[in-house]
């Protein structure tokens, strides 16, 4: 495929094969990434800008960046996010709170509000928002991050009907447990808070789904770039999730 494409969160982890899959499919990439030494580790001819999507000026600079450069844009992957604390409600601090809403949620939104004036503009693109299937069903002792991916399930639906008369189109990619360091991390912490071995919580999260395993990277990138593709041209507000199949949500282990 040709085309311009922005991935937030796009030099390591699901961002990062975002950016192999759409560079293999032939398109100009351009990753954004709060990690300056992960954005370094890129290839040479990935356009590259260090910005963290929950400052608004931070993501106004990397849009006036990329209209300066490519002329416009024809695919937003807004991608970054992070884990958020694991803890029961009640133990949920104010600022982490505020702080996973701030990245996924207010970050997709900032990343969408700059995109959007471009691609109606040129009256043509997609936009792939990363949620969860927390967003779906709810994720125990993880509130903060539950409800960011809800939320932006909420926003990527509007998107779709705002945007879907200039020609551009709004899907949702709902990954499952992922595997890599990230959920490394939450698996190590559920396992600290629950008395159980990392291996245990992996355990029940795969039997979570009728296929018993984790998703990867590139499974979620695959489904990105059809998305982004002619080959999706009338499939938009979307919730699509890779996951596995997710059967319950929450397994006792």
């Amino acid at each position: 495929m040709s085309g311009r494409v922005l991935i937030t969160a796009g030099a390591s982890g699901v961002g990062r094969a975002m950016a192999e899959a759409f560079d293999a499919a032939g398109a100009q990439v351009w990753v954004a990434d709060v990690n300056p030494k992960a954005l370094s580790d890129c290839p040479a001819h990935w356009r590259r800008s260090e910005a963290n999507v929950a400052d608004e000026n931070a993501v106004a600079t990397l849009f006036q960046d990329i209209e300066a450069e490519w002329g416009g844009l024809d695919t937003l992957c807004a991608n970054a996010g992070i884990a958020g604390p694991t803890a029961s409600v009640e133990d949920v601090a104010l600022d982490d709170w505020r702080m996973c809403l701030a990245v996924n949620l207010e970050g997709a939104f900032l990343s969408a509000k700059y995109a959007a004036p471009i691609l109606k503009r040129q009256g043509s693109g997609a936009v792939v928002i990363t949620s969860s299937t927390a967003g779906q069903y709810g994720y125990p002792n993880r509130a903060p991050y539950a409800a960011a991916k809800w939320g932006m399930i909420g926003l990527a639906k509007t998107l779709a009907m705002e945007l879907g008369a200039h020609g551009v189109r709004c899907n949702v990619i709902c990954p499952g447990s992922v595997e890599g360091p990230r959920m490394e991390g939450v698996l190590q912490r559920e396992a600290d808070a629950k008395g159980m071995t990392r291996d245990q919580v992996y355990e029940g999260y795969a039997s979570g789904t009728s296929m018993g395993r984790f998703v990867e990277g590139h499974d979620i990138a695959n489904m990105a770039v059809f998305l982004a593709s002619d080959a999706a041209r009338l499939v938009s507000g979307q919730v699509i999730a890779v996951d596995g199949h997710t059967v319950n949500p929450d397994p006792k282990v």
